[in-house]
């Protein structure tokens, strides 16, 4: 029975085997590595199969040769699907790591192996034991390759060339290749890939992320940019000051290469757990082999029964392998970031995954992270002479300015800008700028600005920034201008608070008025305004204060001025598309493409994560120490020793690539 059912387990895996060879591999999601593997997994279960069909008698029938024809097809089999298995137990044993899985297949196959050459038996228990390992270890070879493709992929969004001229044509040249000192050209739309300096040009740059601000920042030549930037209006030439190693791109690269080092509690404990567990197995089946037989004949005075207690020790052994665990638990985690990356959230480390299932607090910085960062016209007010007229005398007053409201009005009004049309410009710092347009004596500013000119001017009962405007000395009219809600955000307020997020605070350093009006359309808990970067801190501090050791605060931002905030809270979430270097490498999270809505998937990810460890750790466990004391009994053979090594892996395994597929 138990030949028959091995029997249809080979071909099982023949079929399995060629599919993926055939099939999976013809899409590219196989690796050269894993091809090699499947191909001796292919061709050992082959000649397995082939060897079952042919009795031993037919090679005893032959004598001597036969039976050594017989062994040495089996050993060949095995030394096809084992080899690197004995190549790793020997070089741990000549380093000193004696005890780990590849140890425990090697005595265990080798023995059981050395056993059948004694009794003339059956070789395929310890083939089998091998062909199955491998298969559990192609498995995770391949949800690890999955998920290092995920990652690889969230990679591509980042900025990764840069533009240099040469012969008066502009090239995208690796940024590796770009020395400090170089020229290169970003144009409009275009990501600043390397800090540098402006050598010639002048663009309006969106960098809420860097500064905190919703206004863009006017550069020219001489000033500094950073990389993660965009360039907006103009093209820049930019003489770089670093290298690319030194850019945001190769640092997040560079997290992500280390995040597998950042280990979460449960994946520590596994680790401890198989440095003591392997060790005393081990002795276990020593004492199993010797100290029964010793007291059958030493005592008893009966016989030992070498060969029976040599057989059980060896089946303890293989029931003993912690593959299960060991394997399959920092996969899940592995997985879990893989999945993640695959929606675009870019999580540091698995503790920080595990951190992130505990969350039940989530703060939240208001420019950039839940508004756009960027500065629109979002109302046209008591006009006395025509909304679109209005918009056209505040945009010309205005065109000769370099101030981010200037460029607002222009974006806004949307043609092209007769100066001609424009004279007596006089700027009144502070306040506003005078200018005759078409004849008429145009003031455009704020309402200290219409105070000084002693013009009566009408409140706006929106929040925003609010331009006034007068035409020969009559009030005309108001302008109003506000940061936009992201359109997600409503959404992603709504989908954390179904995820299980109690207590929901913003952070600004906006005027009071212009945060609650957010923090009401958006449904948020708390909000705190008028803030500065240190005021942050101590907010979130406070808050920290307030919150269980077994709840945990997250904390949300996308600027240089959030940094100190993301590395106090518990776990720190940042914008990636447009965060700055300082908050991207201060954060645990990164969000790649600045959308709030992937917070609450990130945090659904990680809870599933952490299901699929606790089962994988409880069934694993009770597995193993029920098939341990059968195996000691003498109930269990080496096939149900296999499934409980080999078979509990494959199924853990399974289990943890379900961590690869996320909803979003």
């Amino acid at each position: 029975m138990q030949e028959i059912i091995v029997n249809i387990l080979l071909c099982i895996v023949i079929l399995t085997a060629v599919f993926l060879l055939t099939v999976v591999n013809r899409k590219g999601s196989m690796t050269k590595k894993q091809k090699s593997m499947m191909s001796r997994i292919l061709i050992s279960a082959t000649i397995l199969l082939i060897l079952q069909f042919v009795s031993a008698d037919m090679f005893a029938s032959i004598g001597s040769p036969g039976r050594l024809l017989r062994f040495a097809c089996y050993i060949a089999d095995y030394l096809i699907i084992g080899h690197d298995i004995l190549r790793k137990a020997l070089k741990g044993i000549g380093n000193g790591r004696i005890f780990d899985e590849n140890f425990l297949m090697t005595v265990a196959t080798v023995g059981a192996m050395a056993l059948a050459v004694y009794e003339n038996g059956d070789y395929l228990e310890s083939i089998a034991v091998m062909l199955f390992y491998q298969i559990g270890e192609w498995f995770q070879s391949y949800a690890v390759g999955r998920s290092r493709k995920n990652i690889s992929e969230l990679m591509d969004i980042r900025p990764d060339y840069a533009n240099i001229e040469a012969d008066g044509n502009i090239e995208q040249v690796d940024p590796d290749e770009v020395e400090i000192g170089s020229i290169i050209l970003v144009q409009p739309g275009e990501k600043i890939p390397i800090d540098g300096v402006v050598v010639e040009g002048n663009s309006s740059l969106n960098t809420s992320a860097l500064t905190g601000e919703s206004l863009p920042r006017e550069v020219k030549t001489g000033d500094e940019v950073i990389s993660g930037c965009i360039s907006m209006t103009g093209l820049l030439k930019i003489k770089t000051t670093k290298e690319f190693g030194e850019s945001t791109v190769s640092k997040i690269l560079d997290l992500v290469e280390n995040a597998s080092s950042r280990k979460s509690k449960s994946e520590d404990f596994i680790s401890k757990f198989a440095k003591f567990y392997t060790p005393a197995v081990c002795y276990s089946a020593l004492a199993l082999a010797v100290i029964p037989p010793l007291v059958r004949m030493l005592i008893m005075g009966i016989p030992a029964g070498w060969g029976v207690w040599l057989y059980r020790a060896l089946t303890f052994l293989v029931i003993s392998c912690p593959c299960a665990l060991v394997i399959s638990i920092p996969l899940s985690f592995f997985a879990g970031i893989g999945g993640a990356s695959s929606q675009g959230v870019l999580v540091k480390g698995s503790n920080y995954l595990e951190i992130l299932s505990k969350t039940k607090t989530v703060v939240f910085d208001k420019t950039g992270t839940l508004t756009q960062g960027v500065f629109e016209v979002n109302g046209i007010h008591h006009s006395k002479i025509g909304d679109e007229k209005l918009l056209e005398l505040a945009t010309l007053a205005e065109s000769s300015s370099t101030h981010p409201i200037s460029k607002s009005l222009q974006r806004a009004y949307g043609k092209a800008i007769d100066r001609n049309r424009v004279s007596d410009i006089q700027e009144i710092g502070g306040k506003g700028i005078t200018a005759t347009v078409d004849g008429l004596n145009i003031a455009v500013g704020n309402d200290k600005l219409m105070k000084y000119m002693n013009i009566e001017y009408i409140e706006c009962h929106d929040t925003g920034t609010i331009v006034h405007i007068a035409v020969n000395g009559k009030y005309a009219g108001h302008i109003l201008i506000s940061d936009v809600v992201k359109p997600a955000s409503e959404q992603a307020i709504k989908a954390l608070k179904s995820a299980g997020v109690e207590k929901i605070v913003m952070l600004t350093g906006d005027a009071r008025k212009v945060a609650e009006k957010v923090a009401d359309s958006l449904g948020i808990d708390e909000v705190y305004s008028e803030l500065l970067p240190t005021d942050k801190v101590e907010k979130v501090e406070e808050l920290l204060k307030n919150t269980s050791d077994r709840e945990k605060l997250a904390f949300v931002g996308d600027g240089i001025n959030d940094a100190p905030v993301l590395s106090r809270a518990d776990i720190g979430i940042s914008m990636g598309a447009m965060g700055s270097d300082s908050a991207i490498e201060a954060s645990d999270i990164v969000l790649m493409d600045d959308n709030p809505l992937k917070i609450a998937l990130a945090i659904r990810i990680s809870r599933k994560c952490l299901r699929i460890v606790y089962q994988n750790i409880t069934f694993s466990l009770l597995i193993k120490f029920a098939c341990l004391i059968l195996g000691a009994c003498g109930i269990a053979n080496m096939y149900l020793a296999i499934f409980a090594d080999v078979g509990v892996m494959i199924l853990a395994i399974l289990n943890a690539i379900r961590c690869l597929f996320v909803n979003s």
